[in-house]
């Protein structure tokens, strides 16, 4: 029997999918379900680990079938998903983590911003694990939303006897064995990965969370929050129970790797990819940033030593390349923003109603009416010369890391045809990619030397995106083989824990490529966006603008 197939399983901001590889990397079968979100009130965005529990065995009971392999040869499986907070008591079940009081409603999902008190105050402590998050935590991470729950659900914080990152929670539904991910630890948690010592790898400041006001968690030795830390891939436990084996259609004890962050799987998916055949060096790797977009984008890049860069998550010991250090980038709103924008125009029906009738995506057919637009022009994207966007909307992750910032356009017409509608949404695309720029020429300045991005995830299967994140960077843009990269790198982590792969590293260089690389325009292009860039940069500039005369006057 053949047993060298691996299950990628990605639950991300609306839904869950799962996909089937062989030990090449190539995959077989992809399935996918929608999950649930709630929305009590603005800021808040909530989910249900049951929900998403449902969600992922349906996706995997589908995947398995579609390819139509046997369960018995699925040697491994592994687990990423948002970086989102889960609440349960003792036992695994739900505990609200809503106003509304749901015990459903138990996950604080990634994007929602609710703890930004609670950010703030601790920014201003300037605690040491700081500096592990480029100085300024973000109330999109976990301790932030900890302390919220304390002070705002005090039930809830006593109820709550286990708190996971959703990639964790989602391996001990499948095992029963709470261990946490180095990944999730140390990216959201300020788990301090690189202090080791014999008995444990990293450890957890106990003077920040007793200064931050979560001494409880202290006194418990941690247990709420995770005594048992490991790297990504490796084995957990005795690998899936009967009962989760029977949500599956898998083999009780089947492999499970320890978790990992949806976007970082992404990462592993496709950065040690060969170039022309080549396996990049840790020197090489320098040069390389992982793109993921979807809903949100991170920019992930790794080095062989310690890069502190303000505004910048990290550096990040072991968080995804196995004894390097990462750093993230992010922008919290990209597809979310386009989407936005997209379906909010007045030009929105007459859109949608075209891309039904033609049978086409609406982004297909503003790209076409894009082409039609350009066809006379030496610079396909000078049309939007006359309309800029900011495209904070939902707040700056990096490099600024200011989560109140907010969207602005200049430059509206009076009118909104679907001509309109189709430059605004390509002067959106072109402010994201400025965002891309501002974040890659802070790392730079900090001793990164990069000029290559590996994009994948749902915003990179747009050309109009693409070329434009290629144009406005000067990078020259490296597509996967394998498109669904964040599914191909979860596969990784069962492949190590199968055993079938030595390791990460091995996992990487025998199941991922790059098959094509789009080189960036220069000359008339390269000069447009030079202009558009400083535009963006003054955007920012006017808004504090602004805000300071307003704030003078009604304080």
């Amino acid at each position: 029997m053949n047993n060298n197939h691996f299950i990628g399983v990605d639950v991300g901001t609306g839904s869950a999918r799962a996909g089937v590889f062989d030990r090449h990397g190539a995959m077989l079968a992809s399935a996918v379900h929608p999950i649930q979100t709630f929305r009590p009130q603005a800021d808040f965005v909530e989910q249900s680990s049951t929900n998403i529990w449902q969600a992922v065995c349906k996706c995997v009971l589908e995947a398995v079938s579609l390819a139509g392999i046997e369960a018995a040869s699925v040697c491994g499986i592994g687990f990423d998903a948002t970086c989102s907070l889960v609440a349960t008591d003792e036992h695994g079940h739900p505990v609200t983590v809503s106003p509304d009081g749901n015990d459903n409603q138990n996950v604080i999902v990634w994007m929602d911003h609710r703890a930004k008190a609670q950010a703030a105050r601790i920014n201003e402590g300037g605690y040491d694990v700081l500096k592990y998050v480029g100085n300024v935590i973000s109330p999109e991470m976990e301790t932030p939303k900890l302390l919220w729950l304390k002070e705002n659900l005090p039930q809830t914080w006593k109820r709550a006897r286990k708190f996971f990152d959703l990639p964790d929670y989602l391996t001990y539904r499948a095992t029963g064995d709470e261990t946490r991910s180095l990944c999730s630890t140390v990216c959201k948690w300020t788990y301090l990965g690189h202090d080791n010592n014999h008995e444990q790898i990293g450890r957890w400041d106990a003077s920040y969370f007793e200064s931050i006001g979560l001494g409880e968690l202290v006194a418990e030795k941690f247990a709420r929050i995770g005594t048992m830390v490991r790297p990504m891939g490796e084995a957990i436990g005795t690998g899936l129970t009967r009962n989760a084996a029977a949500e599956l259609g898998l083999l009780e004890g089947t492999a499970v790797g320890v978790s990992i962050i949806d976007a970082h799987a992404g990462g592993i998916g496709m950065i040690g990819a060969a170039l022309e055949g080549v396996s990049p060096s840790a020197e090489q790797l320098d040069r390389r940033l992982a793109l993921i977009g979807g809903t949100s984008s991170c920019h992930m890049a790794v080095s062989q030593e310690a890069r502190f860069i303000r505004g910048i998550w990290g550096p990040y010991y072991s968080a995804m390349i196995p004894g390097m250090w990462l750093t993230e980038g992010g922008q919290s709103a990209t597809g979310a923003l386009i989407d936005f924008v997209i379906d909010n125009h007045q030009a929105t029906p007459e859109l949608k109603q075209l891309a039904e009738t033609t049978n086409h995506t609406t982004y297909e057919v503003l790209n076409d009416r894009l082409q039609t637009l350009a066809q006379d022009r030496k610079v396909p994207a000078s049309l939007t010369r006359e309309i800029h966007v900011c495209p904070y909307f939902h707040g700056n992750r990096s490099p600024w890391a200011d989560p109140s910032l907010r969207g602005m356009v200049t430059g509206l017409p009076l009118s909104a045809t679907l001509d309109d509608l189709a430059v605004l949404y390509l002067a959106t695309i072109q402010a994201i990619a400025y965002g891309t720029r501002h974040i890659v020429e802070v790392m730079n300045g900090s001793g990164y030397h990069i000029d290559t991005i590996f994009a994948c995830g749902g915003g990179t299967k747009n050309p109009v995106f693409l070329r434009e994140h290629s144009d406005i960077t000067g990078c020259r843009v490296a597509l996967p083989k394998e498109p669904e990269s964040v599914l191909l790198g979860s596969a990784m982590l069962g492949a190590v824990a199968s055993g079938k792969k030595t390791d990460l590293l091995h996992a990487m260089a025998t199941m991922s490529a790059a098959e094509t690389i789009l080189e960036p325009a220069k000359e008339a292009t390269l000069e447009y966006h030079q202009a558009k860039y400083a535009v963006f940069h003054r955007l920012y500039a006017d808004q504090l603008a602004y805000r300071e005369l307003m704030t003078k006057h009604f304080s």
